[in-house]
């Protein structure tokens, strides 16, 4: 990526419904060339596609945890497979160190959580989890 492809993504990261014309101007290029930089990164899968971000009224009701999980290495690509079927993870990361893998989970209620977390650790070959629940957020640079 050169230094207008990079320009491009970060445009498109503030705000992906930004249009062909507005980024052309801000990036003073042609509608043109801001179109063909656009296929060219999603092509070569820089771009892997446009989501959407709740904001923090939509996301307010929903109580989160952060699951460290330790698993038998073997299982992993079905544990992996079973857990993305799981509509309350929401990312799921591999980990350095005493766990294998870190999960985000969001639920409606404790209760429900606490089904979600039963379901997780009762998997076969995960060996331990310990969940960590979310009080509040003091910064998120997510995207």
């Amino acid at each position: 990526m050169d230094d207008l492809d990079k320009a491009l993504v970060a445009q498109l990261t503030m705000d992906a419904r930004v249009s062909l014309a507005t980024l052309a101007r801000r990036l003073k290029v042609a509608r043109s060339t801001v179109q063909s930089r656009l296929e060219r990164l999603e092509s070569s899968g820089a771009i892997a596609g446009y989501t959407l971000k709740l904001g923090d009224a939509a996301r307010a009701n929903l109580i989160r945890a952060s699951v460290l999980l330790m698993i038998e290495p073997r299982n992993q690509a079905a544990i992996l497979t079973r857990l993305r079927a799981i509509p309350e993870v929401e990312r799921i990361n591999t980990t350095s160190g005493r766990c294998d893998l870190l999960l985000q989970v969001a639920a409606a209620s404790t209760s429900a959580l606490d089904t979600v977390l039963d379901a997780i650790g009762e998997l076969p070959g995960v060996r331990s989890s310990e969940s960590l629940i979310h009080l509040s957020t003091k910064l998120d640079r997510s995207l």
